[in-house]
Formats: C-alpha cells, sequence, structure tokens
C-alpha cells in the first residue's frame, strides 16, 4: 500500500506544464520502459528513453510531440529520473510481494472449490447428471444406487468413481 501512495504522490508533483492526457501518456510509456528494461538503473533507463524520444523527434514521428521543447530542461529530466526512480521501487516492491500474492490465489481457488461443492451439496442433480450415471451403469454393469437421497456433489463423486475404476478401459496398451 504504502508503494501506490508514493506512486500518487509523485504523479501529483511530476510534469504540473502537462495536461491530463500528456501526463498520463508519458507515465504509462515510462512505466512500460522500466519494466521492460528491469535490472538497468533510473539513468540507463533515463538515457535510453531521451536518446529514444530525441531520435522520434527528428524523424518527426515522436509519441510525445509535446516534448520536442523541454525535452533538454533540467526540471523534465529531474521529474523524468524521479518518476523512472519510482517505478523501479514499485516493481521491486510488486516483485517481492509475489509468492504471497501466489499464496493468496492458491488460497481462493480452494477457497471457491470448497464453496462451490458445499453449494453442490445442498442441491438435487440434474437432469444430465442422472442420464450420465443411468449410461455409466449400464455401460460398466455398475449396481445403480439410490439417486433420489443423492445430491449433485454425492452423484458427481459417484461418476468420478465409477470412471477411475474402469480407467483402464480407456488406456492404451504399450
Amino acid at each position: 500500500m504504502i508503494q501506490y501512495i508514493t506512486m500518487y504522490q509523485i504523479k501529483r508533483r511530476i510534469y504540473l506544464d502537462f495536461d491530463k492526457t500528456q501526463k498520463s501518456a508519458i507515465c504509462n510509456y515510462l512505466r512500460a520502459i522500466v519494466k521492460q528494461n528491469s535490472g538497468k538503473s533510473s539513468t540507463e533507463i533515463l538515457e535510453k528513453f531521451i536518446e529514444d524520444e530525441r531520435y522520434y523527434l527528428e524523424i518527426k514521428a515522436s509519441r510525445f510531440p509535446f516534448l520536442e521543447d523541454v525535452i533538454d530542461k533540467d526540471e523534465f529530466l529531474n521529474d523524468t529520473k524521479d518518476y523512472i526512480k519510482e517505478c523501479i521501487k514499485y516493481y521491486e516492491y510488486k516483485e517481492k510481494q509475489k509468492p504471497f500474492i501466489e499464496k493468496q490465489k492458491e488460497f481462493e481457488k480452494k477457497k471457491r472449490k470448497f464453496l462451490q461443492e458445499v453449494k453442490m451439496s445442498k442441491e438435487s442433480p440434474t437432469k444430465k447428471q442422472l442420464y450420465y450415471y443411468d449410461k455409466l451403469c449400464k455401460r460398466y454393469s455398475v449396481e445403480k444406487k439410490d439417486t433420489e437421497a443423492l445430491s449433485k456433489l454425492d452423484l458427481r463423486n459417484e461418476i468420478e468413481r465409477i470412471l477411475n475404476e474402469h480407467s483402464d478401459d480407456y488406456k492404451l496398451i504399450d
């Protein structure tokens, strides 16, 4: 959360002469450059950005034609360097948080699966499930259970059990 606050604060104090669209465009572009060049210093990234922009301005193909008057000014260079540093911090922080985020995603996935199973345990089986179960029982000569008392989850588990028991029928012989 701290990283978002500093990123927000830095965005508020840089590029004050640009309008919202210009500021947003340059910030998004700089973030993309920092992400592509993760491992380089802020000075190296700044030099690459300035070099590229000067080239594109010379050939009149710049995404940011409004930079032509300010690209060599100290204020612009300082703002850009500050923003690049913040972006580097942001991506380093994000990288450090990756294991925690992955664990949280895994937990949420298990939670959704559990909640889905709880919901299924309270629902009655669908017609498709019942039909499929009947066909499997006939195909493999399995004794059918009374499906009136079974939930959607129970029937799904029963179908999986039958398929697992007879999975040898599907395996290819080596």
